[in-house]
């Protein structure tokens, strides 16, 4: 999809669907949310630190595991089995049901976690807008890394509802992460950032 083309999206209000976003042949990322596409903008090399940290982390941790770390890109198709009009690119997930993953070309359905590290032209988007989709599509834990402040807001979902839980290196922070997917499993945010 050109600029152009994106324009012209706005414009006309037209949505699209998975379908639609897989014939894209440009060179830039796209998400695609509620039928909308919104452009990726390349992440910086701290954004990039963080994401090889927490992703080590994580995979140490599942080695052996039935639960599966990824990182971006990689395609989750947040309600592929209704209207598949949202496909968003996260910069880690976790997937402890495999056949999620079984056509071997994106996330079928909500992981069971997931991380976006803010940047400044994402971040609206990643606190608000993709806060409510994770939360509608049953993803059980959504973190939400902030590189800047050293701090990561964790949503666990209780019921149909995200509970929040802030976490950062500060002096009277609490810097050790439970992750909720699996017992006994913490990341120490001292590795991370």
């Amino acid at each position: 999809m050109s600029t152009g083309e994106f324009a012209t999206v706005v414009a006309e209000k037209k949505r699209y669907t998975y379908d639609d976003y897989c014939s894209w042949d440009d060179d830039k990322r796209w998400e695609l949310i509620d039928g909308v596409p919104y452009a990726m903008s390349a992440p910086t090399i701290r954004h990039q630190e963080i994401s090889m940290n927490l992703s080590r982390e994580f995979s140490i941790f599942l080695r052996g595991k039935k639960c599966k770390v990824f990182a971006s890109p990689i395609d989750v198709r947040l309600n592929a089995e209704k209207g598949d009009d949202t496909v968003v690119q996260p910069d880690l997930i976790i997937v402890c049901d495999s056949s999620k993953l079984e056509d071997n070309k994106a996330c079928k359905g909500a992981p069971d976690l997931v991380v976006e590290i803010l940047s400044p032209s994402t971040a609206s988007i990643d606190l608000v807008i993709k806060l409510n989709k994770y939360q509608e599509a049953g993803v059980k834990e959504y973190w939400i890394v902030d590189p800047e402040s050293n701090t990561v807001q964790v949503f666990t979902l209780e019921g149909s509802n995200y509970i929040v839980h802030a976490y950062g290196l500060e002096d009277e922070a609490v810097d050790i992460i439970p992750v909720g997917i699996s017992e006994g499993f913490e990341v120490n945010l001292r590795e991370v950032f």
